[in-house]
C-alpha cells in the first residue's frame, strides 16, 4: 500500500511539473516574440499588475490586463525578452527576465499558478 501511494505521489508531482514546464515555455516564447496578445492568453481571470512609475493595480480583469500589457509594449517600444530565471515551488511558478526596449531595459517578474493541467499568469511586475 505504501508503495502504491509513493508511486501515485510521484506521478502527480511529475504531471504538475510537466504542465508548468510546458505552459511556462509557451509564455517565454510569446515574450520572446514580443507578442503581448499571445502572453495575455495565459492571464488568469484576475491579474495583479505593477508598471514602472505607477501604483500596483490588483484584480484587474483579463481584458484590462491585456490592454495594459499591449499599451506598455507599444509605448516603450519593447524589442526583445531575455529569460534570467524560471522556478517552481508547489503550484506556484516564477519567470524573471529582461524586456529590452530601444533606449533601456526593464526587469519583469511573472508569477504563475498551476491548477490541474492549466498554468495561468496571476501577477506581472515590470520595473
Amino acid at each position: 500500500m505504501k508503495r502504491i501511494l509513493a508511486i501515485l505521489t510521484c506521478v502527480l508531482l511529475f504531471a504538475s511539473f510537466t504542465a508548468f514546464s510546458t505552459n511556462s515555455s509557451e509564455i517565454v516564447d510569446a515574450l520572446k516574440a514580443n507578442n503581448a496578445t499571445q502572453v495575455s492568453k495565459y492571464f488568469d481571470s484576475a491579474v495583479d499588475f505593477k508598471l514602472p512609475g505607477k501604483d500596483e493595480v490588483k484584480n484587474v480583469s483579463k481584458n484590462q490586463a491585456t490592454q495594459i500589457l499591449k499599451s506598455f509594449y507599444s509605448e516603450q517600444d519593447i524589442k526583445s525578452f531575455e529569460l534570467t530565471s524560471k522556478r517552481e515551488m508547489g503550484g506556484t511558478g516564477y519567470l524573471t527576465g529582461k524586456l529590452k526596449a530601444s533606449s533601456r531595459s526593464y526587469n519583469i517578474t511573472i508569477m504563475l499558478k498551476t491548477s490541474g493541467s492549466t498554468t495561468s499568469i496571476v501577477t506581472v511586475r515590470i520595473n
